[in-house]
């Protein structure tokens, strides 16, 4: 009898120690009782994904997490943020070193053998952005034989080498900033991303008056939030999504990140219908 009281004893311990433990744990990916959460955006994208020299985070992709991390159940202060680069998307959420990203995140086929996407929840058009006195690009048949620089993992430089331009000289760069600063000391005649990227760039003070857009639109870009594959987020962030558009928050967040540069966006996009 006192064995069995020991035994029942040690067993009710045993279960709120492992209560207590789990409560303090993070990364449940959207439990919605204020536990951490990993959300995946871009560091280096003004407007878009952008981390400051004072540590904080700004852009479309920052607010939509943000507003969809609230759905799920998570504060501000819960979130904790890290750098998604293009190449490495995949393998975060593979890894599970975050519940979702939302880093200008393109719904491919290829990528979804390997992740799910909720949305999309925003439409952009890939374009080129090239130093302002140049007059030599004004059609994308015009990169051919021009030292073209894009971001590795990004399938923008390939959309132009395979189906545009295919003499471009294509140069890839770890990160948007290594192009920006490539194009302005003519190492690179262009840098090709999504239009909304490239507007954040030329919209930065040290820049303005240096760059230009093409306006060429040369692909439909649906932005999607990326989750591991079979995840039941997937749903949950859709209905986030459709909220957001819905209660007038999207169109704010647009506003707000994208409208200073003079971007013109294109009109929220029906979730779960992509733009061919």
């Amino acid at each position: 009898m006192r064995l069995h009281q020991v035994t029942t004893a040690a067993v009710a311990a045993l279960a709120l120690s492992l209560t207590a433990a789990a409560c303090g744990s993070g990364g449940d990916g959207g439990g919605g009782d204020g536990h951490k959460i990993a959300v995946g955006i871009k560091y280096d994208q003004p407007g878009i994904g952008l981390k400051t020299p004072d540590g904080k985070f700004t852009g479309l992709d920052v607010d939509v997490a943000t507003y969809v991390a609230k759905e799920l159940g998570h504060k501000p202060a819960d979130i904790e943020w890290k750098e998604a680069k293009s190449a490495d998307r995949e393998t975060l959420l593979q890894r599970g070193d975050v519940d979702f990203i939302a880093a200008s995140y393109s719904i491919t086929p290829e990528r979804l053998k390997k992740v799910d996407f909720a949305g999309p929840y925003f439409l952009a058009h890939q374009d080129v952005l090239m130093r302002a006195d140049d007059n030599s690009i004004t059609k994308p048949s015009d990169l051919n034989d021009k030292k073209l620089c894009s971001v590795t993992g990004s399938t923008s430089a390939q959309n132009v080498k395979t189906k545009l331009a295919p003499k471009a000289q294509l140069q890839e760069y770890g990160g948007y900033s290594e192009c920006l600063t490539g194009l302005e000391n003519k190492a690179v005649d262009a840098l090709t991303t999504d239009d909304a990227i490239l507007a954040g760039f030329a919209a930065q003070p040290g820049f303005k008056g240096k760059f230009k857009l093409g306006g060429f639109r040369m692909s439909n870009e649906n932005y999607g939030i990326g989750v591991q594959k079979g995840s039941e987020l997937k749903s949950r962030i859709n209905a986030a999504l459709e909220k957001m558009v819905a209660d007038g928050s999207w169109d704010a967040y647009v506003k707000k990140n994208l409208g200073p540069s003079g971007y013109k966006s294109e009109s929220a996009p029906k979730i779960g219908v992509i733009v061919g």
